[in-house]
Formats: structure tokens, sequence, C-alpha cells
């Protein structure tokens, strides 16, 4: 039996469609600042000597990438209220769950990152007077930020397809419209379909630009 695909309505829901990519964009720019940067945190303690530090990196780093996001995002939204005082929007639910997550992931892209600068960068910064704070903002960072950035813009874009798990709490984002969308019209295949499509026509051109920096990055070495 033939399929009469029909997008009439789901443009007629174009504010909502609108609303949800909105919200998208908010989530996943609350993450990538979260993430990456509890990541190099989180990155920075699991290089550290002292185990009174690098110890809790490790679990951090364990428990969040062995656990599932979508648990992650309900434990937050419906357990943590039951255990504080304050309830928790499906937001910031959402952005928790994600941002760990990624910062988990992140911190041994970070720690990888650092630990690919030869031993003789770390000795120059010493002849020279420089402390190991000093050594890792001014040398060490710099130069494995270079070899890092393909794989932390791979999980950044990773991140952005977790956005779609917010729905499981109802945040207002491009799944969840679709499912309010086919719900109301009874059209799933031209909802879905859409949000997919529109899901490509963001991240493929991002995609693109992370294949040019790759390649500017292995031209500059």
């Amino acid at each position: 039996m033939g399929q009469a695909w029909d997008f009439a309505s789901v443009f007629a829901n174009s504010d909502a469609l609108i609303a949800g990519a909105v919200g998208t964009l908010r989530l996943f720019a609350i993450c990538l600042v979260l993430g990456l940067g509890l990541g190099l945190v989180v990155g920075l303690g699991r290089y550290a000597h002292s185990r009174w530090i690098n110890l809790p990196a490790a679990i951090f780093v364990e428990f969040f990438r062995n656990t599932p996001v979508l648990v992650q995002i309900l434990w937050f939204y419906f357990a943590l209220p039951i255990l504080m005082p304050f309830e928790i929007s499906p937001l910031w639910a959402a952005a928790l769950g994600i941002s760990l997550n990624t910062a988990a992931f992140s911190a041994d892209i970070y720690r990888g990152g650092i630990q690919s600068i030869e031993r003789g960068q770390w000795d120059a910064a010493r002849a020279i007077g420089m402390r190991w704070g000093q050594a890792m903002r001014r040398i060490i960072l710099p130069q494995a930020l270079k070899r890092m950035t393909p794989a932390l813009t791979n999980r950044a874009i990773e991140a952005f397809k977790m956005t779609t798990l917010a729905s499981a709490v109802a945040y207002v984002e491009l799944l969840q419209q679709g499912k309010l969308i086919a719900s109301l019209n009874f059209n799933p295949i031209e909802a879905y379909t859409t949000i997919a499509v529109v899901f490509f026509v963001i991240l493929w051109p991002l995609v693109q630009l992370t294949y040019v920096l790759e390649r500017r990055l292995k031209r500059s070495e």
C-alpha cells in the first residue's frame, strides 16, 4: 500500500519546530560549555600525580562513562528532587546528564592529548624556571589542544545528537516537538522525517567544518 506523503500539517506547525530548534540549541550550548569545561578540569585531575586528586577524577570518569545518559537524565529529574529540597527543571536535568557524560569522555581526550606531548617539552619548561602550572598553561596545553581538536569536535557533535534524550523529561526540543506534531496530526512519517532532515541540515555543515579544521591542523604541524 502506497504512502501519501503530506507535509502540509508539519509546515502548519512550523512555530513548534522553531521553538524546538531554539530549545535544542540552548541545551546544546549549555552542555558544550559545561561538558568540555568540566572535562578539562577532570582530565587535568586524571593526569595529576596526587592520588587524592587522581582517584576522584578516575571514579567520576568511570561512573559517567559506564551508565546510560538517559538513566542519568531521569535520575536528575525524578530522583534528585526527592533527596534535595528543590525542584529541577527539564532543561537542567537534561543539561546535567549530557554535560557530565560529555565531561567524562572528554576528560580522557584531554588526558591523552597531554600525555602525547613529548617529555622534552616538560624538561625545557623546567630548564627555564617554569612551574608545573605555568608549563601546562603556556607550553603543554596549547600543543595538546591542537592534537585534541578533532576528537573534541566529534564529542561535541555527539553531545548535540544526545539532546534528543531530553524529550524523556518533556523538555521542549526538536524531537519532543516532533512527537507532539505526530500525535496531533497522526503523521509520524512526515513529522519524524522532518525532524531528521532538520538535524541533518544543522549538523552536516558543522561536520564539514571539522574536516576543514582537521586538514588545517595537519598542515600546521
